[in-house]
């Protein structure tokens, strides 16, 4: 398989003007816990993508790729101009990987650090971010680590969400529900794992409790008012503090900023 001896290769090998399947690589964007991000050509329809390419030692545990899978269903099953669109996936048993399209643009995190962004700047993106996930929830899908990292700006102001890998497909809703003991059933997912970053997560999300729509929502408010006061509402000096913030503090009102 010409992608699976690819990527068993070092990652010196993907440089540009290798190619796997019809795509080039033209050079490495991203990396991440998943994997390597990549800027390939699709030879195909001549357009640039991005792949995102799973790495051998995540790919050894079962749970990741399962998690690798949903990221595609979950972000190709939306159709929305500000979420990121899933043109491919391959899961075998050779490689992994999944090819979208490439945002040209910066993440909200650069854009912070580069310039204070005025309040009509800022109501603009939180209201491109609030419609993504709108439509989200209504097909029951939760990003889960909505933060500055995971929203590019485009050159033209248009705002997309990348990267569902950490979504999580909600059970829909039954038309009825006998009792508050059903609902609670329905709902139930594994105590103590605690998936997100820490700074922007809900208070459910650091218990490792369930979760809904609403950590979203969460998540959001903390990033708006990252935007507005120039720190996070929960920041502490280290992690254990963060944590300890989030659950047991009020953070201060923006008009101190």
């Amino acid at each position: 398989n010409q992608v699976a001896s690819l990527i068993m290769e070092s990652k010196e090998s993907l440089k540009a003007g290798r190619r796997f399947a019809h795509y080039e690589i033209i050079r490495q964007i991203g990396a991440g816990g998943m994997g390597e991000v990549y800027l390939a050509t699709d030879e195909k329809l001549d357009r640039r993508v991005a792949i995102k390419i799973l790495n051998e030692e995540f790919s050894s545990h079962e749970s990741n790729v399962q998690r690798f899978v949903q990221e595609a269903k979950a972000a190709s099953s939306l159709n929305h101009p500000n979420i990121l669109i899933i043109h491919e996936i391959s899961v075998s048993d050779e490689a992994n990987y999944i090819v979208s399209e490439y945002v040209e643009g910066k993440t909200l995190r650069e854009v912070i650090r580069e310039s204070n962004l005025k309040p009509s700047e800022i109501l603009d993106i939180a209201i491109q971010i609030s419609g993504a996930l709108a439509a989200a929830h209504s097909a029951n899908i939760v990003h889960r680590d909505i933060k500055p990292e995971k929203v590019v700006i485009r050159p033209d102001g248009y705002v997309k969400i990348l990267d569902f890998g950490l979504a999580k497909l909600l059970e829909s809703k039954p038309a009825f529900v006998a009792s508050d003991a059903e609902t609670v059933k329905q709902y139930q997912t594994a105590q103590g794992i605690i998936m997100g970053t820490v700074n922007y997560m809900s208070p459910e999300q650091a218990k490792g409790e369930k979760i809904d729509q609403r950590t979203d929502i969460f998540s959001l408010g903390a990033v708006i008012y990252e935007l507005v006061a120039g720190k996070t509402p929960f920041q502490g000096n280290s992690m254990s503090e963060s944590f300890a913030n989030l659950i047991n503090t009020e953070p201060h009102p923006l008009s101190r900023y």
